[in-house]
C-alpha cells in the first residue's frame, strides 16, 4: 500500500488540503528530521519529550535509558503521539492574523514494541546513528555488554500516521493588498557550522569524509530515490 491508513485520529481537520498519508510523502519528512516529540501520560501527567529516532521500513525507533520515566511508560503499552517538524520559512503576510509559516511534519500515534532480542536491538541503535551521522557506525566503538542493558530500544508501526504541510506565499485579504506593507517569504533552513575538534583529539586524525560533507536534505533524498527505485 502506499498510503497509511486515514483513521478518524489522522485525518487532518484543519486546512485538510495541507494533508497527506502517501508514504513516500511521510517518509521523506522523517528522514530529514533529526529530532522528535513523543507525547505520552505516565504517573497521571502529560509529557512531551524531544528525542534522536531513526527510521527502517514502516517502523521508527527511539532509545533511551532503560530506567527514563518516557521509556519505562511506553514499555508498558500506552498510547504515544509522536511528531516531527521541519521548518523551511516565515511567511510574512501584510496582516498579523494571516501571517504563518512553510513546514512539513508528521503525526504518529500507536504504542510501542520493545525490542529485547540483543541483535535486533543493536541493528536499531546501529539505524539510529546512521541516521544522525551516516557512515558513524563503522568507526565508533559498539555499546558493550553493559552499555546494552541500560539501553532499552522502542518500535512504532507508522501504519496511522499522517503528514501536514504548507507552502508558497502569503495569502492575505483582498482589501489588505493595497497596504504599503512589505509581504513575502523568509527561507530558513538547519546548515552545519564549522566543526570543533575534541581538545584530546590527536592531531593525526582527519577529519573524516562523511562530516566534511554532511547534508542532511541530501542524504533524505538519495533515501527516498532508493526506496521509488
Amino acid at each position: 500500500m502506499n498510503h497509511t491508513a486515514q483513521t478518524q485520529r489522522t485525518q487532518v481537520r484543519r486546512l485538510p488540503e495541507r494533508g497527506a498519508y502517501e508514504r513516500e510523502t511521510i517518509y521523506s519528512i522523517l528522514d530529514e528530521g533529526l529530532i522528535c516529540h513523543v507525547g505520552f501520560v505516565a504517573d497521571g501527567a502529560p509529557f512531551v519529550i524531544p528525542t534522536g529516532y531513526a527510521r527502517q521500513g514502516d517502523m521508527l525507533y527511539i532509545h533511551g535509558s532503560a530506567a527514563s520515566r518516557m521509556i519505562r511508560a511506553l514499555g508498558t503499552g500506552v498510547e504515544a503521539c509522536i511528531t516531527v517538524t521541519l521548518l523551511d520559512a516565515l511567511v510574512l503576510a501584510r496582516s498579523v492574523f494571516h501571517h504563518s509559516m512553510n513546514y512539513r511534519s508528521v503525526v504518529i500515534l500507536g504504542r510501542s514494541r520493545r525490542i529485547d532480542d540483543d541483535a535486533e536491538k543493536l541493528l536499531a541503535l546501529e539505524w539510529i546513528t546512521e541516521h544522525l551521522v551516516p557512515g558513524r557506525w563503522r568507526e565508533a566503538r559498539h555499546p558493550s555488554a553493559q552499555e546494552m542493558k541500560a539501553t532499552s530500544v522502542l518500535a512504532f508501526s507508522l501504519a496511522e500516521s499522517s503528514a501536514k504541510s504548507r507552502s508558497g506565499p502569503p495569502g492575505d485579504d483582498e482589501a489588505d493588498y493595497a497596504l504599503p506593507v512589505w509581504a513575502g517569504v523568509l527561507p530558513l533552513s538547519l546548515a552545519t557550522g564549522a566543526v570543533i575538534r575534541d581538545e584530546r583529539l590527536p592531531a593525526e586524525i582527519e577529519l573524516p569524509a562523511y562530516l566534511r560533507d554532511y547534508d542532511r536534505a541530501k542524504r533524505a533524498a538519495s533515501r527516498r530515490d532508493a526506496a521509488i527505485e
